[in-house]
């Protein structure tokens, strides 16, 4: 709701946040967190039902970026903020192509350069700025959630 009522309608020229997004991206990087599936897969159809975007639009782009981000907890780094943001970067991106590559083959007629600099550049600008409290905020209902257990 507070994405389809309040930040859908914080707009950038014409891109706008994705909170789902940055509420995913977040629960995934936490280590402890072992539900990141479902709530992808949770998120992809509630987003592809409230949208005018086919269902498996969103979920496809959803399951990448959780995927991304498990993948990088586990392989590459332990910087957590740092992988946020490069994962919030590509995955609106990624999300971003998909959705206009749909809207393309259904009929569309976009120009590449309008769609990065008018939609995504802005998207992912609003993302990164969305997904720093967001983080803070997942990261402490992680921990909540799901305490860290302590050895006497």
């Amino acid at each position: 709701m507070i994405q389809t009522g309040i930040i859908s309608r914080i707009n950038l020229l014409s891109g706008s946040a994705d909170l789902i997004l940055a509420i995913l991206v977040t629960w995934s990087i936490q280590e402890q967190v072992k539900t990141a599936w479902h709530w992808a897969v949770i998120g992809g159809l509630m987003v592809g039902f409230i949208s005018g975007l086919p269902w498996f639009i969103p979920l496809a782009g959803y399951l990448m970026v959780v995927g991304v981000a498990r993948l990088l907890l586990r392989r590459v780094w332990q910087a957590v903020l740092l992988e946020t943001f490069i994962v919030i970067f590509f995955g609106t991106f990624g999300i971003q192509l998909l959705t206009a590559g749909y809207l393309t083959l259904m009929g569309g007629t976009f120009k590449i350069g309008d769609v990065i600099s008018l939609i995504i550049l802005p998207s992912t600008l609003l993302n990164l700025l969305v997904v720093i409290p967001v983080y803070y905020l997942i990261k402490d209902l992680a921990l909540w959630l799901y305490p860290v257990e302590v050895n006497p």
